[in-house]
């Protein structure tokens, strides 16, 4: 087959006058250039795992304590109190001058990694430290002054991962404060009766079973780096059954009101390359730790990157897998129902952005047709997922769509060339916007870029292997590279020449039967049925921003889920259990946590101000249900939210083989409003002030509950906050444009309660500075 001789080095036959040897020069060249660029990246691993291993010092500080060593047994003093001359007794015959040198050297050797040792413990500790966040200005106290040191033990210049080793691990919160909190959550969502039956419930397990699993749960956390990040990947993501399409994918989109270019192919070009300069930062850890907005270093866990690319989910029957390979030099390009293979590296260097969109237009010209049964092939990753282990493994285990699906899977990325046009456009911009995000969701299930015909993109991900914030910053820098950066040319193309003998992209090919055609059909059915029932309503709320809230002395982020929770009301004429997204990534391969903002403050507060309240005091108890929500998220952040905990007691109950009715309970209630604030502008190459234009809408996800919405908002500076709203058509009390008109009344009437000419000071603002969360 083709494929198979474009893989042949070299050839040879058996004739009567010898052995024919026919060697191909040119692949011979590759496999050196490639064998060179895999050896390159090991010993830029090597080197950098021992830098790592060794932050907060520096290598070079070896030599340093080495010297210094030396120096003071030139001036006949012992530094090391006798264990030189114990160490000199043990060493193999040689000089006496040898042997003093080299036990000096091992000493130093043994004392620099007992420094390092020692700083790292330090930093540990520092970091391990969260009163901080629960202190007032002015009001700092002796503990935190002396938490200060933090910077002295932070090192310099950190990599990507320098920090990994010194955070800390996620503690188990004690069970009593657990259902405390807990009881405390629902009671403003129950009535009595049913109130005093959960209350009931959660004191037999608190008693009881409880302890037992509390017990299991310590042992772990005192073994595992995480007690929670594994059990919450397989059993929340992988061992789902029902499609990922809109249940575990999220998306992002592209700028608003600027396209760089109208050409699809040079926007293609421009930000592939982006991407993988960003792969090649990724791969030598030149990509700054993510650390929180304070005035001192306060680093974020960076495991999640690790698998930002050449990543995929493999479905299984139980349950799937994340499996990451190394670094790949091409991408897997889809068009027209065809899949093509697209090498981005030559000669071992990376193509141009010309290059690249030279490449891509021959994807855009190719008029050849899919393959048999091809076009579709995508909707088994769409659909349930144990039809499409079956299909896989029956299918898909060998021949030419083994290899074509390899092909796919071991990809750097995916990329689908679309020849539809989106974005702010037609008679109605704004509703333009609704259609974005359900494009954007049927995707293949890893991170998967998608460019229109008109040169808009956006970009889909799934949520097993990362959350947000980490595909943002990799949106964020493609999206600012492109246009600050990179640039076109005055007729919109990329800049650049283009070497034309370029081997085209390779088609990939299939041999697809009837029987499993009748499965992607089905596939197709499921996953279409799914997406026309996703109702989304995207919206850029303008009227104001932070700029306004700040002035009223409240936190941005509490302001806005106190007018979800009015919206909500007014829309529902109920209270509901609220799912409001924060991190655990303060501490080593910590993801998120559970913020319950709907509180007993924020019901009576809505009560209130909806019931036709005096001002005063809609005003002290909306300030209370700030407070409120600012601990609960201080405290979700610092290892003590309530819904991790419960779900992996869960788990060990399940493990033991026992029954919890508390658990049970608590496990099967719905999240009628899941919210979650999308991170922007993490990049530093954005500048708002001098290109405000350039602006994203942020991202969003489909609803957690068949009766519920799901709720994405970005505060993106001052004067802006974007909103992605999602519900189930098929559900008839739910309804997006509705829900989306309460939020904007709900923004107003709470600004309008709080204006700037109120003196209350607010303990939610003088609190801390806030901190960017996670979806």
């Amino acid at each position: 087959m083709a494929e198979a001789h474009q893989a042949v080095a070299f050839q040879f036959t058996v004739t009567p006058e010898g052995i024919d040897l026919q060697m191909s020069h040119q692949a011979l060249t590759e496999i050196y250039l490639s064998g060179m660029r895999s050896w390159k990246k090991r010993i830029i691993r090597l080197k950098n795992s021992v830098i790592t291993g060794v932050y907060p010092a520096s290598p070079s500080s070896w030599l340093f304590v080495v010297i210094a060593i030396l120096a003071t047994m030139y001036t006949r003093s012992d530094p090391s109190m006798g264990l030189i001359a114990k160490i000199q007794e043990h060493l193999p015959s040689m000089s006496t001058q040898c042997q003093a040198v080299v036990s000096a050297v091992l000493f130093s050797t043994m004392l620099w990694l007992l420094l390092i040792f020692t700083m790292r413990l330090c930093l540990k500790q520092l970091l391990s430290y969260h009163r901080w966040m629960f202190e007032q200005h002015g009001k700092m106290s002796n503990t935190t002054k002396v938490w200060a040191l933090v910077r002295i033990f932070s090192g310099r210049k950190p990599l990507l991962y320098s920090y990994q080793g010194s955070l800390p691990n996620l503690p188990v919160p004690a069970i009593k404060d657990t259902v405390k909190r807990y009881l405390e959550s629902v009671r403003p969502l129950m009535d009595d009766t049913k109130y005093e039956r959960m209350t009931k419930l959660a004191e037999e397990f608190e008693s009881s079973l409880g302890n037992r699993l509390q017990w299991y749960l310590k042992l772990k956390a005192l073994w595992a780096s995480n007690y929670v990040s594994d059990w919450w990947e397989e059993y929340i993501y992988l061992r789902g059954r029902s499609p990922i399409m809109v249940n575990s994918n999220y998306y992002g989109m592209d700028f608003l009101y600027v396209t760089p270019t109208p050409i699809q192919a040079a926007r293609a070009g421009n930000s592939i390359h982006a991407f993988f300069l960003y792969r090649r930062k990724l791969n030598k850890e030149e990509i700054k730790p993510v650390s929180l907005a304070t005035s001192t270093v306060i680093p974020l866990c960076a495991a999640q990157c690790e698998r930002m690319f050449n990543t995929t989910r493999t479905p299984g029957e139980e349950t799937d897998t994340v499996q990451h390979w190394q670094d790949s030099d091409y991408i897997v390009v889809y068009h027209r129902g065809r899949y093509f293979r697209l090498r981005v590296y030559q000669a071992g260097r990376l193509l141009s952005p010309r290059e690249i969109e030279f490449q891509i237009q021959r994807i855009l010209d190719d008029p050849s047709p899919p393959c048999k049964g091809e076009a579709k092939l995508g909707a088994l990753t769409a659909g349930d997922r144990i039809p499409w282990a079956k299909a896989r493994m029956k299918y898909f285990s060998s021949g030419v769509n083994k290899r074509s699906l390899d092909c796919i899977e071991k990809a750097a990325f995916f990329v689908a060339l679309d020849d539809d046009e989106q974005g702010m456009m037609g008679d109605d911009p704004a509703a333009s916007l609704d259609l974005f995000p359900v494009l954007l969701l049927n995707c293949w299930n890893f991170p998967h870029i998608v460019y229109y015909k008109n040169g808009k993109n956006g970009i889909n991900a799934e949520h097993s292997w990362a959350d947000a914030p980490v595909l943002s910053h990799l949106w964020e820098f493609t999206l600012a590279f492109d246009s600050f950066q990179l640039g076109y040319n005055a007729e919109g193309h990329c800049k650049g020449d283009v070497d034309s003998s370029l081997p085209r992209p390779q088609k990939l090919s299939w041999e697809i039967p009837p029987e499993c055609e009748e499965q992607i059909s089905q596939s197709l059915a499921v996953a279409q049925a799914l997406a026309d029932d996703v109702d989304f309503h995207v919206f850029p709320f303008q009227d104001f921003g932070k700029g306004k809230i700040k002035k009223c002395r409240v936190s941005p982020d509490a302001f806005i889920q106190m007018a979800l929770q009015l919206a909500y009301y007014r829309d529902q004429k109920r209270f509901c259990l609220t799912y409001e997204a924060s991190m655990t990534r303060l501490f080593r391969e910590g993801r998120t946590e559970t913020v319950r903002s709907c509180t007993n403050e924020s019901r009576a507060f809505v009560q209130a101000f909806d019931g036709g309240e005096a001002a005063d005091v809609c005003s002290r108890l909306f300030r209370t249900a700030l407070e409120k929500h600012q601990l609960l998220y201080r405290l979700a952040m610092t290892g003590a939210g309530i819904d991790r905990h419960l779900f992996c007691l869960y788990v060990v109950s399940k493990y033991l083989g026992v029954e919890s009715p508390f658990l049970k309970e608590v496990l099967s209630e719905p999240w009628r409003l899941s919210t979650s604030q999308t991170p922007v502008q993490l990049s530093e190459m954005f500048d708002p002030v001098n290109h405000p234009e350039y602006v994203s809408p942020g991202g969003g996800f489909g609803p957690v509950a068949d009766d519920g919405y799901g709720v994405s908002y970005c505060v993106v500076g001052d004067c802006m906050i974007n909103f992605h709203i999602s519900c189930k058509r098929s559900c008839p009390v739910t309804d997006t444009h509705k829900f989306g008109a309460q939020i904007r009344k709900a923004l107003h009437d709470l600004l309008q309660l709080l204006s700037p000419t109120q003196k209350e000071p607010s303990k939610v603002e003088e609190s801390r500075p806030e901190v960017k969360k996670d979806l």
